[in-house]
């Protein structure tokens, strides 16, 4: 393999301003996923403690093994909503007896863990990556049920969160609810289509109806330990598998259920022996310029990422504001495909549809690295086919069936996100570091779209165009695309499943396909018709 070589100048008072702009953009983020770890506040979380419950965090901290890292997901769902940051709920990957599993845990310092449309979202998300990933689903359990003004956006959809279970499954991949305190109503199901139940004696609660919905429907009384209580549950109904004597003893039990699953991983084993990169990942703060129109070579970001700062560069002379090639990241083989000058041409388009067919071919994982402004536009290059070059590329893209995992690094914007494996195009897992930006184009070249298109309707009628007025439109229209295209929103639509620190990339994708590597690696055996 070619060992790639720095050329950053990292004493430089360039790279010094980039890593002052990055170290303030992650103490933002960093006081946003204060909140999220905040949940419903002190006096909610003072409550729960005296009535001797875990945290949410605290379970999952206690489930997975000893000093084994936690992959958070989706920290800042419903960031910028009327909903806690975090969703109330802690959704991520972490490995509990050797076995990497799906974890969603309730928070119920958050209107009792009740769930708002962001929390569906985000434990649908959760879902779909274990489903995705053949990883084991762990639910930790104590939660109100939908809240209820807000049930119009929940009803419906939630229901794939049942389907899910089922389908997992019916594809032997293991469900295990740990059932901590509430679960009613239409949330008695998460249970009731778990493949293994552990309850908490005196504490857990799961009947489709209360007891004052059974007095108002039947006109029974009953009381919640009769109607729904964990003990009833072990001797009586046969829902709960295990009745477990506190929380401590519920996650003892679902970390033997995982111990006894049998588990074993169907893809390729990593290298044995892996090296680091030849530098620091600290370097990866001062790379990314603060203005995301200045371009940056991503051969940087790549020898801060992979194995041994090896990589094998595919066609480095052609299309060369795409860098492609070949590398392993904590021994797993990867092709990774990284802009460099920001715009797509039609010869990066070939190149990249190439390269996605020979990752195909040998069956090995694609890492995206984004920092585009998209494909090119301009008469010449319309002429030159850059429509059905791009079609290319996005085909290939759409089409493959290796794993894709894609990290925002700068610009992701227009057709260049789809092109590049965006979030429409189902990437196995999406990141995003705090200097990237998405939309369907720049702000101020939206804007001047817009600008232009009204000079010409002004133009049409024959009358005079305000100056003031569009001046005043543009700077309106600038502020509102540059506030939704930062990543914290997108984040908070669960457009991505995190942002992450720059420093962490080589983690994170480690991590990532390490959980990747639970179900089969394989290519797509045809693609559809490319127009040539």
């Amino acid at each position: 393999m070619t060992v790639l070589k720095s050329t950053a100048d990292t004493q430089g008072a360039e790279f010094a301003a980039n890593r002052d702009a990055m170290l303030a953009k992650l103490a933002e983020l960093e006081a946003e996923h204060a909140k999220a770890i905040a949940g419903g506040g002190e006096k909610y979380v003072e409550r729960h403690r005296k009535r001797g419950k875990l945290l949410a965090r605290e379970r999952v901290e206690l489930l997975i093994d000893e000093d084994s890292p936690f992959l958070e997901l989706s920290p800042l769902a419903a960031w910028g909503t009327d909903y806690k940051v975090g969703a109330s709920v802690v959704t991520g990957i972490g490995v509990v007896e050797g076995v990497e599993c799906v974890i969603i845990a309730n928070d119920p310092t958050v209107k009792g863990g009740a769930s708002n449309p962001s929390s569906l979202k985000k434990g649908l998300r959760a879902a779909d990556i274990a489903a995705e990933n053949r990883l084991p689903v762990i639910n930790l359990v104590e939660s109100g049920g939908a809240d209820l003004p807000t049930q119009k956006e929940i009803f419906i959809p939630g229901g794939r969160t049942f389907r899910n279970l089922t389908r997992s499954s019916a594809e032997r991949i293991p469900t295990v609810a740990l059932v901590f305190g509430n679960s009613t109503a239409g949330g008695a199901y998460l249970p009731g289509m778990s493949d293994y139940v552990v309850m908490v004696k005196e504490r857990a609660k799961v009947f489709l109806g209360g007891p004052p919905l059974v007095k108002m429907a039947t006109g029974e009384e009953s009381d919640d330990e009769s109607l729904g209580g964990a003990e009833m549950h072990a001797r009586v109904s046969g829902l709960a598998d295990y009745l477990a004597a506190d929380e401590e003893d519920a996650i003892r039990l679902g970390r033997s259920i995982i111990r006894r699953l049998n588990w074993h991983k169907q893809g390729p084993t990593p290298m044995p022996v892996v090296q680091g990169p030849l530098y620091s990942a600290e370097d990866l703060l001062g790379i990314v310029p603060s203005d995301l129109k200045v371009p940056f070579d991503p051969r940087e970001v790549i020898a801060r990422v992979v194995d041994g700062s090896e990589f094998d560069e595919f066609k480095p002379l052609y299309g060369t504001s795409l860098t492609t090639g070949w590398a392993t990241v904590f021994g797993y083989p990867v092709g990774i495909l990284a802009n460099a000058q920001g715009v797509l041409f039609s010869e990066e388009s070939q190149k990249a549809t190439q390269f996605i067919q020979l990752a195909n071919q040998s069956d090995t994982p694609l890492v995206f690295l984004h920092n585009t402004t998209g494909y090119m536009v301009g008469k010449e290059y319309e002429q030159g086919g850059i429509i059905k070059h791009g079609a290319m590329m996005i085909n290939a893209v759409s089409n493959s069936k290796v794993p894709h995992v894609s990290v925002l690094m700068g610009a992701s914007y227009g057709a260049g996100h789809y092109g590049m494996c965006g979030r429409a195009y189902d990437p196995r897992f999406l990141f995003a570091w705090p200097s990237a930006k998405s939309a369907v184009m720049g702000p101020a070249q939206l804007a001047g779209v817009l600008s232009i298109v009204a000079r010409q309707s002004a133009a049409s009628k024959g009358q005079e165009y305000n100056e003031e007025h569009d001046a005043a439109m543009r700077a309106m229209v600038e502020n509102q695309i540059e506030a939704e295209s930062l990543p914290m929103f997108l984040s908070g639509m669960l457009y991505d499943d995190g942002i992450i620190d720059p420093r962490d990339t080589r983690t994170v994708l480690g991590l990532s396909l390490s959980a990747i590597h639970n179900g089969p690696v394989k290519g797509a055996e045809g693609f559809g018709v490319f127009r040539m």
